[in-house]
């Protein structure tokens, strides 16, 4: 069993912060789950574009507001607690905080915990 605060892991190398955002990871590839699992939040008035193009991500909302635009369609869906979004397809988004917002996040495949995003929004295929 794999039992973790998130309390005492926001203060270690698990916590990793990039443009307004800080993602700390409690689950990582090498914990053997098939998945990762990470606590993000991002900082009010921030706005950030992600293609997730080697992952899929599910993203349930924990707390704050803001909106998800996917770049495609043009469609723009409100994010408040309560709402989950699954990018199933790949889906180049524009993910808009209006206020701070805390969101649970998996990703498959699992992140080790190195990933920085490239230019076009994206982490490497895992190796």
């Amino acid at each position: 069993m794999i039992v973790r605060d998130f309390n005492e892991l926001k203060n270690t190398d698990k916590a990793v912060s990039d443009a307004r955002w800080t993602s700390v990871r409690m689950l990582l590839a090498n914990d053997g789950m098939g998945f990762s699992f990470h606590i993000t939040t991002l900082e009010a008035g921030s706005e950030h574009q992600f293609h997730y193009k080697n992952h899929f991500e599910s993203v349930y909302c924990i707390s704050g507001s803001g909106s998800i635009t996917e770049v495609d369609t043009g469609k723009t869906h409100q994010i408040k607690p309560g709402v989950m979004y699954a990018l199933d397809q790949h889906d180049k988004h524009i993910l808009r905080a209006d206020e701070e917002l805390v969101m649970a996040c998996c990703f498959n495949p699992p992140v080790t915990g190195t990933e920085v995003h490239q230019a076009d929004g994206s982490y490497a295929a895992s190796s």
